[in-house]
């Protein structure tokens, strides 16, 4: 293996999406954090709407369960990019991402812990 090759792995990280547009490794993580956060709100949605009246509670325990830890994984790494971003809104480093991924985060949490204190109550 030669040195260039080592040398050159930063640059595998780039994908280009369309022209004039990259999509590097400022902006992948807070995009996956992102993502993360929304699967966990419209799991915390279901897991909240189907916690309460149900017969299989164990269905829904586990899904408020998986919901605060990917809201939770979320909203931590999103304020760690948060924090560590070199430029502001439109440079590039996404901050913008990392908002995001907070927010959905927090709100995740918030619902996971709803449906989990839900599907206590009701078992």
């Amino acid at each position: 293996m030669s040195v260039r090759l080592l040398l050159a792995v930063p640059e595998a990280v780039h994908v280009s999406v369309a022209a004039g547009y990259d999509i590097g490794s400022g902006r992948t993580v807070p995009t996956v954090a992102a993502v993360v956060g929304l699967v966990s709100v419209v799991i915390g949605g279901l897991a909240l709407a189907r916690s309460a009246g149900r017969a299989g509670a164990g269905n829904g325990r586990a899904r408020a369960i998986a919901t605060t830890v990917l809201g939770l994984i979320s909203a931590i790494i999103g304020g760690l990019h948060m924090a560590n971003a070199a430029g502001g809104l439109g440079t590039g480093n996404g901050l913008a991402g990392a908002i995001v991924a907070l927010v959905l985060g927090l709100i995740g949490t918030v619902l996971g812990g709803l449906a989990l204190a839900r599907s206590r109550r009701t078992a």
